[in-house]
């Protein structure tokens, strides 16, 4: 068998059935487009879903791709098992072949069959292989036809096994497409063994016979009862792990071992300052399993890992370099992750991101290395990948940089985190709870926690730790079962497409009435005030697409006169079928004909609008860096909405040179010119046009190009020139997540409402200047900022009165001090008295006694409580602050610590203040023992 390195393996792949006809498709991104079922994009299928359910039509029937996939979050999850199988990632290939209708499995079959074994191609040995297929479960029958089909290959009885709907019954979730499905699986020896040297039989060794190819005949879609229903035609979906090939074709037994990983590796040993004296994929046969590798000490590292592994699953193995494995696999799938838009968040895709960074993050600091390090795996992923996904190129310094930015916030977490231990460590113990939220939110190692409960000797809850994990798994699988993406009803999906005639002209004429959807079903005809949908053979109505709003407007009866239906809207159920949101003035049945006129001010003001999107883009870019990138955008006729990855708030400065720059723009009032029907790599790489975030892009597509200034594809409404747009005002720019902006603006005459306000504001302003010389701006801030003066000022003398009440109030204290075992205690309330103030009278008040102990409480907004208590420096030996006021506090529903002679504490219950008070003494005389 010939070594063939990963390049070489998805080039001969993609290039095979590009000789059995098949349309070579580039990988598409790794957030789905238009898919609310799914996190990220997990499989090859996932581009062509809607082919597959009948939603969209392509010009070709059989293709082939490479598709970045990533399993870390929802249902497809591979995270926790990284670093410690041989088969585990978080971002992967999946090599695939796929038929829309064409052939089904018996070309299925034989292609596969001819890939991997002839030695013209891949040239694996035939006695190496094993088949599986479906034995029939559920109500579907045995998959006969494929038993068949591979016999006829030549494949022995003997090496094709049968299983049940868990192994060879395929579905990319609860609902969707799904169908029997038949693996080819390569024997690794007895070398790759569970147990090393046991033989066991196929099905029994899951390590050692590995899963190379999954061939999945589609032929039904699953509804969210359960339900299966025939696609409308049975189709090819198949699924080859580049990785696994590598492994098998490069002799290795972890995927970690081939080339697609080594060079990661090796940079992440020099990276963390790791020297290591063998292949640092492999672990050396020591007396504890790991490699050697000096300059550092692993134990610690090693103790992390073995932990993490005796938490997860069974089946894990573990290696002295997991560590290592960890960061090269989560540099590809956050370099691939942020390349695609996704950007480091609390929830959702980001959350997800920014779990595979900070784990990273955190087995390079137990290799030693707490410095920003993982920003530079992204050049070695770039360099690794850069041929396969030219992409890479251009995005490196950005997907660095936003990397970058949060390693160093996670440094700043990892702070508060070790501050959060503390504080638990001095409750006496820390429950799972605790812990799992110190471990998630942040990343405090599970055996740093472990070992600091050890060392104070108190409990921790590893049990409860489990659990807690276990349900924010569940959480997060159930947040993404989202809406159930179901096949185009049958009124949509057996319609011809409608033929879209708006860029041209805003009324069509004699459009033929194909179809009326009334509460989701197919009706004949429909009555004055029914809600409908229409669906015609032509329009000028442009649907929702691209952030774009659809068109309002009417239908007109086929005498042009009279209003047959009000259009509020306009979209797409099925790709080319327009849908018009109507409500009927008229009776409307099958068959009629109509006449569509669109809203031409709602059409006029959403083309403004959208051609200043672009020119908005384009001034962003050239502002503020070529990082920026479209996250989201929306264009209604009032306004539009643009979000954009940049990673600090826009200085006022920024934003007037991009207001500048956009209108300079408007005023030479460049052509806008739409060429259509461009082949999608003539558009990206001749035209140099931008692809937008989260857009779905077929083979052929639309340019919009404004002069040299700007250039995307787009297939929304345009001005003709800049010139129509009048004017852009920008309106706010703020943050939607980590790393992402939104400025909203304005244009035309809703530039001018803009511009009439702000003029009556600055008249209003204009009678505040004192003189005549000073702008209105300045004015109204001369006068905000003396109003602003005189509340400071008040709020110091208030504050003056109040300490000095209060001072006035305890003056005569030191009095009424008790004296428990020789030691004088005094515990006062003052409320109203904020922290800062109570400090400073905890001090005056020690003075005042000499000796003792001080602790005062204050009722707070809301009921809450202030505690805080002084022990005068020559007690402390005797009595703690910190262990008082921890037990005060409890009194009031609350805790606290501190230094022993001050200590703090917040409370819930304001009643029991009084209580807690008068107990002081008591407390105070049990620490004295």
């Amino acid at each position: 068998m010939q070594y063939r390195s990963g390049s070489d393996i998805r080039e001969t792949f993609l290039r095979f059935f590009e000789t059995k006809g098949h349309r070579r498709v580039h990988s598409s991104s790794l957030v789905p487009a238009n898919d609310p079922t799914l996190l990220f994009t997990n499989a090859g299928m996932n581009q062509f879903k809607d082919v597959f359910l009948g939603l969209e039509h392509r010009d070709y029937a059989r293709a082939t791709t490479s598709q970045k996939c990533v399993r870390a979050g929802g249902k497809h999850n591979d995270l926790e098992n990284v670093g410690f199988t041989r088969r585990h990632h978080t971002f992967f290939e999946m090599l695939g072949n796929f038929s829309f209708g064409d052939y089904f499995k018996a070309d299925a079959i034989a292609y596969a069959w001819e890939l991997v074994t002839s030695p013209e191609w891949l040239g694996i040995p035939k006695e190496k292989l094993y088949v599986t297929i479906f034995k029939g479960e559920n109500g579907v029958p045995r998959d006969e036809e494929a038993y068949e089909l591979w016999r006829g290959q030549g494949v022995p009885a003997e090496r094709i096994f049968e299983f049940g709907a868990k192994d060879n019954f395929w579905q990319m979730g609860d609902t969707g497409p799904c169908g029997p499905c038949s693996e080819i699986f390569y024997d690794m020896g007895l070398d790759a063994a569970e147990t090393p040297g046991v033989d066991k039989p196929f099905g029994q060794d899951d390590a050692r016979y590995v899963e190379i190819w999954n061939l999945v005949f589609m032929q039904f879609d699953r509804s969210a009862n359960g339900e299966l229903a025939l696609l409308p035609k049975p189709s090819i979906d198949t699924g080859a792990g580049l990785e696994r090939l590598a492994s098998v074709l490069q002799g290795k037994i972890s995927n970690f071992e081939t080339d697609l990983f080594t060079p990661l590796i090796q940079k992440a040993a020099e990276l963390t300052g790791v020297r290591v004296s063998q292949p640092v994929s492999e672990p050396a046969k020591g007396s504890h399993g790991e490699g050697d590798v000096s300059g550092h000490d692993l134990s610690r590292a090693a103790h992390d890992a073995k932990q993490e592994a005796a938490l997860a699953p069974e089946g894990k193995e573990l290696t002295g370099n997991a560590s290592l494995r960890i960061i090269a696999d989560h540099a590809r799938a956050a370099t691939f992750l942020i390349s695609d838009g996704v950007l480091p968040a609390n929830e959702g895709r980001g959350y997800v991101l920014r779990k595979i960074l900070r784990r990273g993050i955190r087995h390079g600091r137990l290799l030693g290395q707490e410095q920003p390090f993982m920003n530079q795996m992204v050049y070695a992923v770039r360099d690794e990948m850069q041929v396969a996904y030219p992409e890479l190129k251009e995005s490196a310094d950005r997907v660095a940089k936003v990397v970058e930015a949060e390693e160093r916030q996670f440094a700043r977490v990892l702070e508060i985190g070790d501050r959060q231990l503390q504080s638990a460590l001095r409750e006496g113990a820390i429950s799972g709870k605790t812990a799992f939220h110190l471990y998630e939110t942040y990343g405090l190692p599970l055996d740093f926690m472990m070992d600091a409960a050890r060392d104070a000797g108190i409990a921790f809850d590893l049990t409860g730790f489990e659990e807690a994990r276990a349900e924010e798994q569940a959480r997060a699988r159930a947040s993404w079962k989202g809406g159930a993406k179901q096949s185009a009803s049958p009124v949509y999906r057996e319609l011809p497409k409608t033929i879209f005639e708006g860029y041209g002209k805003l009324r069509v004429e004699s459009a033929g009435v194909l179809a009326i959807v009334k509460d989701g079903q197919g009706v004949k005809a429909a009555n004055p005030g029914d809600a409908v949908e229409v669906v015609l053979n032509a329009t000028s109505f442009y649907a929702d697409s691209g952030g774009q709003m659809g068109d309002h407007g009417w239908l007109y009866s086929d005498d042009h006169n009279s209003v047959v239906a009000e259009v509020s809207g306009c979209t797409k159920p099925v790709q080319g079928v327009f849908a018009h949101k109507a409500v009927l003035r008229q009776t409307l049945a099958l068959g009629d004909k109509v006449d569509t006129v669109v809203d031409a001010d709602f059409r006029a003001a959403t083309r403004r609008n959208h051609t200043g999107t672009h020119l908005l883009h384009a001034a962003l870019r050239e502002v503020l860096g070529t990082h920026v990138k479209q996250a989201g955008s929306l264009v209604e006729p009032g306004r539009l909405r643009f979000d954009f990855s940049h990673f600090t708030q826009i200085a006022d400065e920024e934003l007037k040179d991009i207001e500048d720059l956009i209108n300079r723009q408007v005023l030479v009032n460049t052509r806008v010119e739409t060429i259509e029907d461009v082949p999608i790599d003539v558009a990206v790489n001749e035209y140099h046009a931008m692809a937008l975030f989260g857009e779905k892009y077929g083979e052929r597509v639309r340019v919009v190009k404004i002069g040299d200034f700007s250039t995307e594809l787009c297939g929304g409404t345009h001005t003709s020139a800049t010139g129509e747009i009048g004017v852009v005002k920008l309106m706010s720019e703020g943050s939607v997540s980590s790393g992402v902006r939104r400025v909203e603006a304005v244009t035309g005459l809703g530039a001018l409402d803009e511009f009439r306000r702000g003029y009556q504001v600055a008249q209003l302003a204009a009678q505040l200047a004192p003189s005549a010389e000073m702008s209105p701006a300045e004015a109204l801030q001369h006068r905000l900022a003396a109003q602003d003066e005189e509340l400071k000022k008040l709020k110091r003398e208030l504050d003056q009165v109040r300490m000095k009440s209060a001072a006035s109030a305890v003056s005569g204290a030191a009095n009424q001090a008790v004296e428990v075992k020789g030691v004088k205690v005094l515990a006062q309330r003052v409320d109203q008295l904020d922290r800062g103030q109570m400090r400073t009278l905890v001090d005056n008040l020690r003075n005042q006694l000499g000796s003792g102990v001080v602790v005062l409480g204050s009722a707070q907004e809301e009921g809450k409580v202030a505690l805080i208590v002084g022990v005068t420096k020559d007690l402390t030996g005797k009595v703690q602050a910190g262990k008082v006021v921890a037990q005060v506090a409890k009194q009031v529903g609350g805790s606290g610590g501190g230094r022993p002679d001050m200590a703090e504490a917040g409370g819930k219950d304001a009643s029991q203040l009084d209580a807690a008070l008068a107990g002081v003494p008591e407390v105070v005389k049990a620490l004295l023992g």
